[in-house]
């Protein structure tokens, strides 16, 4: 007798779980594929005004970059003044939020989805991730569904956040654990 764990023939997409119609979906993956994407890296504004189009809150200022990938642009808030880097993968399966006057580095990679391994038709599941304001993700950070990073919080490179970290600090590791506090800056 064979031990089932998972058996992907069930599995099923919840109705309404994308947020938007099937062919919406596969309109905003060809937009961009075919005009955000390819887009010079100096147009901030257009890259800014497709996915505002698509239904994301974004704030002023922000600079996304070309070869960043977001999934459900209705499900993508950012606030003014931030920054998405090159090759940031924002895995909008649930709602994520980043705050303002806050960078999202290169190749970082938000998730919010995942699946259900206790079910045995592996069901698709979504929780949001919040990033404060003025946080710092560095290059190649995971952060998972249902994360809360609070706001002037930085977490270092390559790190893998799995659950929430408090405000004002800087974590790194794997799991990501707050290392000490982040002073404030006397500038500005």
């Amino acid at each position: 007798m064979s031990l089932k764990y998972q058996d992907l023939s069930l599995f099923v997409m919840p109705p309404g779980f994308r947020g938007r119609s099937a062919w919406f979906v596969q309109l905003w993956w060809i937009v961009q594929a075919l005009l955000f994407q390819p887009s010079p890296q100096i147009f901030y504004r257009w890259r800014v005004f497709l996915l505002r189009c698509f239904g994301a809150t974004i704030g002023k200022g922000v600079m996304v970059r070309p070869s960043a990938s977001v999934t459900y642009p209705w499900k993508l808030s950012i606030g003014d003044h931030s920054w998405v880097g090159d090759e940031v993968v924002l895995y909008t399966l649930g709602n994520i939020t980043l705050g303002s006057h806050t960078v999202i580095s290169q190749r970082s990679y938000l998730c919010a989805g995942s699946h259900d391994i206790g079910d045995i038709r592996f069901t698709i599941t979504n929780e949001s991730i919040e990033i404060g304001d003025q946080c710092w993700i560095a290059s190649d950070v995971f952060v998972g569904p249902g994360v809360k990073v609070g706001s002037g919080t930085v977490v270092g490179a390559r790190s893998t956040v799995t659950r929430d970290l408090p405000t004002g600090v800087i974590a790194h590791g794997s799991p990501a654990r707050p290392a000490r506090p982040r002073s404030p800056s006397q500038r500005g």
